[in-house]
């Protein structure tokens, strides 16, 4: 099997981020949104260059689909780095109170230097970035308490920047998801694919479903067990697939197995959290 070169850059993309450039010195704080189960491979490596010094909180949404432990293990990677970072869950309301408190903390020069003019004013004005389908326009809703931006479970629903008030003190502007270019690790490429960050369109559905299923041979095979039953002697990725199809009824007219719906049963279900919470990296693979 040849491997795909996974890219997606769309036009809009490179738009974006000259918009939120051109946006940037209107805000008092960045807001990026990564996914909790894959804290480094949703950072956008184009952040750092688009944000500069701007104060900047890292939310980690998703969390209830994550990894607990490992997510634990990142939230105190970001603390030894010193960088402001909290997981959260825009879909159960998980520590979203604490967000505004992180958002002070982190602008508590800002206001400093606001009272040292006799500027009472406590208003922040944050733009909210990272990429698609992170849950963005999900958090903001949950934040305004209302359906201020749409939302979607596929990547691409934002296409421009919208500003949009959660209370009189906290504005957000929406913006559209970003990646970068080209992807220099494939790893990274994949693991946004199975995330979702990444149209599905431009996939080799065999190829993402393999390296899940070694994946989950290699860090969860307790969860791999107890949803497909595999055996405890299967320690070859082929193997495990075909037991997968055979269980689970992926059998053509022909009594062939019907591999590719058994490769998007896999994807599916890791999709819908049917088969546990996992995270896939941890910080202990930087060391």
């Amino acid at each position: 099997m040849n491997e795909t070169n996974i890219n997606w850059f769309p036009g809009h993309m490179a738009k974006a981020i000259r918009e939120i450039k051109e946006k940037i010195n209107m805000a008092d704080l960045i807001i990026e949104l990564r996914d909790a189960r894959i804290p480094l491979s949703s950072g956008n490596p184009k952040v750092d260059e688009i944000v500069g010094n701007k104060p900047r909180i890292i939310l980690l949404n998703k969390s209830s689909i994550a990894d607990k432990k490992v997510t634990s293990e990142w939230i105190n990677y970001f603390k030894e780095k010193n960088i402001l970072a909290l997981d959260i869950d825009a879909l159960t309301n998980y520590n979203i109170k604490n967000i505004m408190k992180y958002a002070n903390i982190a602008l508590n020069d800002v206001f400093l230097k606001r009272e040292a003019k006799h500027i009472k004013s406590k208003m922040i004005k944050a733009i909210i970035i990272g990429i698609p389908n992170c849950g963005k326009s999900t958090l903001i809703n949950t934040l305004a308490k209302r359906k201020a931006v749409q939302t979607g479970d596929k990547p691409g629903v934002t296409k421009n920047e919208t500003w949009i008030k959660i209370n009189d003190d906290f504005f957000i502007l929406d913006t559209p998801g970003i990646l970068w270019p080209k992807f220099e690790d494939q790893e990274v490429a994949k693991r946004l694919a199975f995330c979702q960050s990444i149209r599905d369109e431009v996939l080799q559905t065999e190829e993402i479903a393999r390296f899940l299923v070694e994946f989950l041979m290699n860090n969860y095979r307790h969860l791999l067990k107890a949803r497909y039953d595999i055996k405890d002697e299967d320690e070859n990725v082929d193997q495990i697939i075909k037991d997968i199809a055979l269980r689970r009824g992926c059998i053509t007219l022909g009594e062939e197995i019907d591999y590719l719906r058994c490769y998007t049963l896999i994807i599916n279900d890791l999709r819908n959290n049917r088969i546990g919470d996992i995270s896939y990296e941890r910080p202990t693979e930087l060391v």
